[in-house]
């Protein structure tokens, strides 16, 4: 192993699997290891690249890895996938990934920082429970709407309504109902405590700050981009950020001629959907004000109202 430069490393929860190269190409490393085993078994090799599949547990794995003094790559899987040359199992994921990291032109993820993560299960926890309530709160309008009661969708009109209605309700049914309701309480409660944390990570990082001075970017997008991004020194221009995020055309184009069609939507689904959210905002207050992005997006909606391939959101 001592002339070993780089290494191919499939994750998994008890078993690892490593594929090393020396500077010639030739194979010097193909093992399978513990989890008990596997840092000893890193700790040893020879500063060298370190290549992993960006996945669950990848993050970690990279910080402890350059405190070996190694160099710690990850990559997107589907950019693994092209140079696995046969069968899938966990030494032909390895060696795949030796060898897209080896390619001159291959797209590395960068690794976030300990403080970037734990910001990030923020964000995780709360939209977790904004679905929770979402969920409640439908549940509670079906239940409502057996007997006769029908709420709008909104959560404020939930609140507004629902109480009223329980109290017409039989005693096992208003029971049941008054208990989702107290639920969806709760869940609001924290809710907004996890989004109290988020802005104030967004008040205090220089990043989120210079996010915010941008239209339809407030605290919460703010801080889900530094925080989901990692290094922003990884992307190269606006372009990049916007493909990584899955927000340019798929494209379909042979024989010199370009199609274009809806946007690949691949990246963070999270975070690309606070940009959506942003870009309403935007085209709402667009009318009432005289900005060029105000006018550009005003221009663009008209525009794009003749076409049969009009995005949902600028409608």
């Amino acid at each position: 192993m001592d002339n070993v430069t780089t290494v191919g490393i499939d994750l998994a929860k008890s078993v690892f699997s490593l594929h090393g190269v020396d500077g010639a190409g030739k194979v010097v490393l193909r093992r399978t290891v513990s989890r008990a085993k596997f840092v000893e078994l890193v700790a040893r090799l020879p500063p060298c690249l370190v290549a992993m599949e960006a996945c669950g547990g990848a993050h970690e794995w990279g910080r402890r890895f350059v405190q070996f003094g190694h160099e710690v790559r990850l990559i997107a899987p589907r950019f693994v996938t092209p140079y696995r040359k046969s069968g899938k199992n966990d030494g032909n994921d390895a060696e795949a990934i030796c060898e897209a990291a080896l390619r001159p032109n291959m797209r590395f993820v960068a690794i976030k920082t300990l403080e970037q993560q734990s910001q990030l299960t923020l964000h995780r926890v709360r939209m977790g429970f904004v679905e929770e309530r979402t969920a409640t709160i439908n549940r509670l309008r079906g239940l409502l709407a057996e007997f006769g009661h029908v709420i709008p969708l909104r959560p404020i009109e939930v609140r507004r309504q629902a109480p009223a209605m329980i109290e017409q309700l039989p005693a096992l049914a208003a029971r049941s109902a008054s208990g989702l309701l107290e639920h969806i309480r709760l869940l609001e409660e924290r809710i907004r405590e996890y989004e109290r944390e988020i802005e104030n990570h967004a008040r205090t990082d220089v990043l989120a700050q210079r996010a915010q001075q941008r239209a339809g970017i407030g605290p919460i997008t703010a801080s889900a981009i530094v925080t989901t991004m990692g290094d922003p020194a990884a992307f190269k221009n606006g372009r990049q950020f916007a493909a990584w995020l899955g927000l340019v055309p798929r494209q379909f184009s042979t024989g010199g001629k370009p199609r274009l069609g809806r946007i690949t939507k691949r990246g963070d689904t999270y975070l690309r959907r606070l940009l959506v959210m942003g870009a309403r905002s935007v085209l709402l207050h667009a009318p009432q004000r005289k900005d060029p992005l105000s006018r550009w997006a005003l221009a663009l909606r008209k525009r794009l109202a003749k076409s049969s391939t009009e995005p949902r959101w600028l409608t």
